[in-house]
């Protein structure tokens, strides 16, 4: 896959290192529902080896390198939630709209998604200006 800036792959065992970097900023892991905080190498790891045949996980490349991860779980009746995390030193770059954007199209167009979901903690305005852009409208609040 690939938009105007940014690549997509397969993440892979190799990228457990990168990963660890990125993912271990308090500030990545404190916006996410997935990421552990200390985040270790070995997270990252168990990460990489878990993701499983019903995710749909690729990495967020910019240049060249490894800047984030996005992804959907499918669910019932052709829905699916999805996810997303950018790097910190790549934020502010309108990186998370344009791989979430690049997400919702593949679901859509090749995975016969006709429903997504995505959410955002309360603190997290960025995340809520992203899911805005994409056109999701606020349907609940979690607790």
């Amino acid at each position: 896959m690939r938009s105007r800036r940014l690549t997509y792959r397969i993440i892979e065992s190799r990228d457990a290192s990168r990963i660890t970097e990125l993912a271990s900023d308090w500030d990545v892991a404190c916006m996410t529902s997935r990421i552990p905080h200390p985040y270790s190498l070995l997270d990252a790891d168990l990460w990489i080896a878990s993701i499983a045949t019903d995710e749909f996980v690729r990495g967020i490349e910019h240049d060249g390198d490894l800047i984030g991860a996005v992804g959907f779980v499918e669910g019932e009746r052709a829905r699916a939630e999805m996810g997303y995390w950018i790097g910190k030193p790549w934020w502010g770059n309108g990186f998370a709209t344009e791989a979430a954007r690049a997400m919702m199209n593949y679901c859509f167009r090749d995975c016969g998604i006709r429903r997504i979901t995505c959410g955002h903690f309360a603190d997290n305005a960025a995340s809520a200006r992203v899911i805005a852009k994409l056109g999701f409208r606020r349907v609940g609040k979690c607790t």
